[in-house]
């Protein structure tokens, strides 16, 4: 695996303990005309230790901030820990859209908000994804190449992610996405991505 996604380190800790299966974009300003895709249903969490991240997120989640914040690796490496699988995603043509997902998420209102008012599209993404943790973490150099604004990047080299286990159980994670589409449930929100991996069956 080579694609990776972009995301606040603190995100992809909530995504990787399995606190949320949720991740919101609205594309970075490197996206282009188009704007944000799903340029794949599998990759890898690209951690980013972007410096207001720890303000944007809920009182909780700043306090696991501090809690982890020691153990970022330095500017110059790049840790990969997790890869994700989208299982279903949405775009979210209205504030209240988004805020139906309160709750869901460790993001502040006010970050939803912003997130969603900036550029000319008044729109935001929502993912549900199936996160995995690899075996063991790999520690690449933090290439140029990786900088800017953007959502997407190919890794170098190859990332083997043989022996990955999910995060949650079948039924967790089930649970979690019921309640996700639960949210937006009567909000004429079909899905926007027909090449998407499909929900596991629950465990017996």
């Amino acid at each position: 695996m080579r694609t990776a996604f972009k995301e606040w380190a603190i995100v992809v800790d909530a995504l990787g303990r399995g606190e949320q299966i949720i991740i919101l974009r609205k594309g970075g300003i490197s996206e282009g005309r188009g704007g944000f895709k799903i340029e794949q249903p599998q990759f890898l969490l690209f951690p980013t230790l972007f410096h207001q991240q720890r303000e944007s997120v809920i009182p909780a989640a700043q306090s696991r901030h501090d809690e982890i914040a020691p153990g970022f690796p330095p500017a110059s490496q790049l840790r990969l820990e997790y890869f994700a699988d989208v299982v279903e995603a949405r775009k979210l043509d209205s504030l209240a859209d988004a805020e139906a997902l309160r709750g869901r998420h460790i993001w502040r209102d006010e970050v939803i908000s912003e997130r969603f008012d900036w550029g000319k599209d008044k729109a935001i993404f929502a993912l549900a994804v199936r996160v995995h943790q690899l075996p063991k973490a790999i520690e690449l150099p933090m290439l140029p190449a990786y900088g800017g604004c953007k959502s997407w990047i190919e890794v170098e080299p190859d990332i083997d992610v043989t022996g990955a286990r999910p995060v949650l159980s079948d039924s967790a994670f089930v649970t979690k996405l019921d309640k996700f589409r639960a949210a937006l449930t009567g909000k004429g929100l079909p899905a926007i991505q027909a090449a998407v991996t499909k929900q596991p069956a629950p465990a017996s």
